[in-house]
C-alpha cells in the first residue's frame, strides 16, 4: 500500500471500540445513517467524528441516495492494512503459536 496516512494511527483508529463496532455493521454491506444512528445510539455528527480518519483516507466512503447518508467500507483496502500491519501480523503469529502449543 503506497497511501499517505499515519500508519499507526489508522491501526488505532481502526481498533477504537466505537469505529470497530461501526465497522462492524458496515462489513454486511452499505448502511444509511438512520440505520446506524438507531443501531449504535450515535448522532450522524458522531459518526462521522468518529470515522473522519478513515473517510479522509477513503476506508469508509459516503455517498448521497435519495436524500439519505449511505455509509460503505472499501473491504479490499481495510483487509490490506491488516494484511500489512506487521504489529497485527505478529499478534497473529502469537496466537496461532500459542494455541498450537496449548494443543
Amino acid at each position: 500500500m503506497n497511501e499517505s496516512f499515519d500508519k499507526q494511527k489508522m491501526m488505532e483508529t481502526l481498533v477504537d471500540p466505537e469505529v470497530s463496532s461501526i465497522l462492524t455493521e458496515l462489513e454486511g454491506g452499505e448502511k444509511d445513517s438512520a440505520y446506524l444512528t438507531d443501531k449504535l445510539q450515535l448522532s450522524p455528527g458522531q459518526i462521522k467524528d468518529l470515522l473522519s480518519y478513515v473517510i479522509e483516507h477513503k476506508f469508509v466512503v459516503i455517498n448521497q441516495n435519495d436524500g439519505k447518508e449511505i455509509f460503505k467500507v472499501d473491504l479490499n483496502k481495510l483487509n490490506k492494512i491488516m494484511e500489512n500491519d506487521d504489529n497485527f501480523k505478529s499478534v497473529v503469529d502469537g496466537l496461532t503459536e500459542l494455541d498450537q502449543f496449548l494443543n
